[in-house]
């Protein structure tokens, strides 16, 4: 099919100077009700008493076991660190205890592919200057009321690396998402200082090649964004998000994209493929 940029010289130029960009209303009530919906029947049909997968940016290499790297090609569960007694119970119902779902629902769930696929993401990659894009991998974040985790400041070039790089993350809001319930925080601009380091997987698990630089939380700025907007994330920009304190959650379905046209994929990322993804599109 042929695919034309639907992102105009503006928003090319706040994301091209930022970092990130929010088109609002990308995904209609219709949208978000179908992936929303679709979420709770994947839930219902998940036996939790099977997995008790652990996902925490606090503490990664611990907290990354084999069920973590086969996540990659299925759709599996994650809980929230806090969602546990000193038992090692769910202290509420599962649907209250999930940190993400992960890291395959666009390859193999029909709704979330159909979404991730669409016409409309094609469309901005393409402005992005995409070529042959790949999705290479998804996720559903809960971020639970009361207990939804801290996520650290971070690129996404330092998890997806390709050479050179190419990640670019898309983060829809399912809710809406403030201060109160854990908005996503970013440096803006940050991402023209380049990748600061990468996490890497070998034959010892995961670890980052370099210790964590310390930022000013006053470079950050809260991206406050209603239901149905799409947030567009450069690979290097710094980004995080704080705990969610408040009795609301936010929902959220985020995609992370990398080319495959004139660039590699890193054989140190922990994301290791039997098959490889399929392209969105080729140009």
């Amino acid at each position: 099919m042929g695919i034309v940029g639907n992102l105009n010289p503006d928003q090319l130029q706040f994301f091209n100077s930022q970092g990130y960009l929010v088109l609002e209303s990308f995904a209609s009530s219709e949208d978000i009700d179908l992936l929303r919906k679709r979420m709770d029947q994947l839930l219902d049909e998940f036996d939790c008493s099977k997995s008790s997968s652990i996902f925490s940016t606090t503490n990664q290499q611990q907290s990354t076991d084999e069920y973590f790297f086969e996540s990659a090609e299925k759709i599996s569960f994650f809980f929230e660190e806090k969602a546990f007694d000193e038992g090692g119970n769910l202290k509420q119902p599962k649907q209250l205890s999930v940190n993400k779902v992960g890291h395959d629902l666009h390859g193999i769930d029909p709704v979330f592919k159909k979404f991730s696929s669409s016409e409309k993401v094609s469309g901005f990659l393409c402005s992005l200057g995409y070529r042959r894009p790949v999705i290479i991998q998804s996720m559903y974040i809960f971020k639970q009321p009361g207990i939804g985790g801290v996520v650290v400041p971070h690129q996404d070039n330092s998890f997806l690396y390709t050479d050179p790089p190419t990640c670019t993350g898309l983060w829809l809001a399912l809710e809406d998402a403030t201060i109160i319930n854990g908005c996503l925080w970013a440096i803006p601009g940050s991402h023209k200082d380049g990748l600061v380091r990468r996490f890497i997987r070998d034959e010892n698990g995961v670890h980052f090649d370099k210790p964590s630089p310390t930022y000013d939380q006053k470079d950050f700025v809260s991206i406050e964004v209603k239901a149905g907007s799409l947030v567009i994330i450069h690979g290097d920009l710094i980004h995080q998000s704080f705990e969610n304190s408040s009795s609301n959650s936010r929902h959220a379905y985020s995609l992370h994209v990398v080319d495959t046209d004139g660039c590699k994929w890193a054989e140190d990322n922990w994301i290791r493929r039997k098959v490889a993804p399929e392209p969105i599109y080729v140009r």
